[in-house]
């Protein structure tokens, strides 16, 4: 059942919830809806009532303006609202960047995990991250969704041969489906280094993961952000990329969000 919530801007936030218990809010990254929490949320319902949603301007959910990083953390804040004042949140990759970010502004969040945030300075193929969105919001302004998205995914690493083979996937008409947002996951990165003095104002329990199989810029930002955020966990999940298995994912974030309770 898809519920509704209105943010502070009157854009118009799509969530689903399920399970219940503790609240425990999940945030998508890239290319991401509500519906791409499937594989966790049902992991996380055993103990937890969960909230997977639309992020602002994608598939259910709407954007009354122009975007803001501090638009998307007030739709944070909406839910949080919701799910009873307080919750626990995961996000994934630039939702990981979203979830800290909305730590470090002070939201009302017992614990936050964040599995891969993106920080880096180099992304593949660009000279920045700068580059890398103007080249991206050129290929928007062009109508062209398709070639927007392919110099994301670029811009992450992605060969030009499996750029090609996923865009003959099922899925990928979803992905270009929300390409238009691809800028909101950029803003979020910002320059690509570790915004160290914002995120030392993270005052909860905060839980870092990467994939031991991922690139090495993966451990580099985990270990970035440990050093900036005080009294930060970080784990390496071996065998794990960025698409990492949700089975194997969600025990350790689980144990983390119970950590109070077991006390």
């Amino acid at each position: 059942m898809t519920l509704t919530v209105t943010s502070a801007d009157g854009s118009t936030i799509a969530y689903e919830k399920t399970g219940t218990g503790p609240a425990v809010i999940v945030i998508g990254g890239a290319f991401s809806t509500r519906q791409s929490a499937g594989g966790l949320a049902p992991l996380f319902a055993a103990h937890f009532s969960v909230y997977a949603y639309d992020r602002r301007g994608r598939v259910d959910s709407t954007q009354a303006g122009p975007y803001a990083v501090e638009r998307e953390v007030e739709d944070l804040a909406a839910l949080i609202e919701v799910a009873g004042g307080s919750a626990c949140v995961f996000g994934h990759s630039s939702g990981g960047l979203l979830a800290l970010e909305a730590a470090a502004r002070g939201l009302p969040i017992a614990r936050v995990a964040a599995y891969e945030p993106p920080y880096t300075e180099t992304p593949g193929g660009y000279r920045s991250v700068q580059e890398w969105r103007a080249d991206i919001e050129g290929a928007l302004e062009a109508g062209d969704r398709a070639a927007a998205a392919r110099s994301f995914m670029r811009g992450t690493g992605a060969d030009a041969a499996s750029i090609d083979a996923m865009a003959n996937l099922p899925w990928w008409p979803g992905m270009l489906e929300v390409a238009h947002t691809l800028p909101h996951d950029l803003a979020l990165l910002g320059d690509g280094t570790v915004p160290v003095e914002r995120m030392r104002r993270i005052a909860v329990p905060t839980l870092l993961i990467y994939g031991g199989d991922s690139g090495d810029w993966a451990g580099k930002a985990v270990e970035a952000l440990a050093s900036a955020i005080p009294g930060a966990k970080q784990v390496a999940m071996q065998g794990q990329t960025h698409n990492a298995d949700p089975a194997t994912v969600a025990p350790e974030v689980m144990d983390f969000f119970r950590e109070d309770d077991a006390r």
